[in-house]
């Protein structure tokens, strides 16, 4: 099943145009699942139908549905406390009741990503929709199943689990009981969901699609959100320019706003395939106003982007890494080489990333960002790459 995600930044329109995009898909002959993290039900308002933890159809053809994340955290919490009743009663610690847990900061993002996973894994729709949180938001959304998955196999590395017949031993030494073998098993549980998410994420068949307002506040949102999604190696298939003001004669009062929206526009024209909406002059509710609005249907291109090892051996004696960071300053980019990984900041984000297997034999010899591309080159290691005779 293809996956489109739909983000952008606060009040612009998103929810809408992933409602109308679902909408679109579904007229198309595409059996479509709308999907939206949002607490409150702000998709059953656009749609006109009520959304939540049971997917609802809207019509035939069209599913939404809003997961519930005080459900799925208090489902996890009680098997949590269940698995982990034995080291809770040695440390004298009580028990939450159901009817007391509400979730914790994360736990709808955690929700979402769960959903996602299960909704890309089924084959009762040929396409699902994503209405993702705000672009910040829906940025860290995105990079949490590889930072997690890092996490786990910091804290609790694969090698570790050969010292399973060792625990009864330090067990009694220590006075404590060591670990159990749930804590391992929930382990790779979780790395297992994880890698299932990051798979959906980074799969050539998952599209992004942003929404923006033109205008300064949005050129900023989609500057950010570019450089952001870049560094997860995704680049929007289509940029929608909502809410897009009609020509108006120079002494309306309206001429500043629609120049500065035209001025966006073309701006946004030279990196982007870019989709006007025009202004319905007020919030499209329900599916005829929905069905109103030409928006582009099922994905048509991937987002993913290849950061290509290029080999420059014969004529400079370097590999040079290329990757591409459209709307990144020279002066807030850095680069920390640390073991197998690089980690690369740019702006506000942050990504560590594994060195491709031929990288990993070198020393970085030099960086240089050129037309929006980081050009990073690697100096083969003498004591590790291969000599010839």
């Amino acid at each position: 099943m293809r996956t489109l995600l739909i983000t952008g930044p606060g009040g612009s329109g998103r929810t809408t145009l992933a409602a109308a995009t679902a909408l679109a898909a579904t007229r198309a002959g595409e059996r479509t699942l709308l999907l939206s993290g949002d607490r409150t039900d702000t998709l059953g308002a656009v749609l006109g139908v009520a959304t939540g933890p049971v997917p609802v159809e809207v019509r035939e053809g069209l599913t939404a549905w809003r997961p519930d994340a005080t459900a799925g955290f208090r489902d996890d919490l009680a098997g949590f406390q269940e698995r982990a009743s034995s080291v809770l009663d040695l440390l004298g610690a009580a028990r939450l009741d159901p009817e007391e847990v509400t979730p914790l900061p994360g736990a709808e993002e955690l929700t979402l990503l769960r959903a996602l996973r299960d909704a890309a894994l089924s084959d009762r729709h040929d396409l699902l929709v994503v209405d993702l949180p705000p672009t910040p938001q829906a940025l860290a959304l995105l990079a949490l199943p590889e930072e997690l998955r890092r996490y786990l196999r910091r804290l609790l590395p694969p090698e570790r689990q050969a010292a399973r017949a060792l625990r009864p031993v330090l067990g009694r030494l220590a006075g404590v009981p060591m670990p159990s073998e749930w804590l391992y098993e929930t382990t790779a549980r979780w790395d297992l969901e994880l890698a299932a998410v990051e798979a959906v994420i980074a799969d050539r068949d998952t599209v992004v699609r942003l929404v923006a307002e033109p205008g300064p506040a949005g050129a900023d949102a989609v500057r950010d959100a570019g450089l952001g999604l870049a560094l997860r190696g995704l680049r929007p298939e289509h940029l929608i320019a909502n809410r897009v003001l009609p020509d108006v004669p120079a002494d309306n009062w309206l001429a500043g706003p629609v120049a500065q929206q035209r001025k966006t526009l073309e701006e946004w024209r030279e990196t982007y395939e870019v989709v006007e909406i025009a202004h319905a002059g007020r919030d499209p509710r329900g599916l005829d106003d929905l069905g109103a609005l030409v928006v582009p249907g099922a994905p048509e291109a991937s987002s993913r982007v290849e950061w290509p090892v290029v080999d420059r051996l014969a004529e400079d004696g370097v590999l040079v890494w290329h990757v591409p960071l459209p709307g990144a300053i020279r002066d807030q980019l850095d680069l920390i080489r640390r073991g197998d990984e690089l980690v690369v900041a740019a702006g506000q984000f942050r990504r560590i990333v594994p060195l491709p297997s031929a990288l990993r034999r070198c020393t970085v010899a030099g960086a240089a960002l050129r037309d929006g591309e980081l050009r990073v080159r690697f100096a083969p290691d003498p004591d590790l790459w291969p000599q010839t005779p």
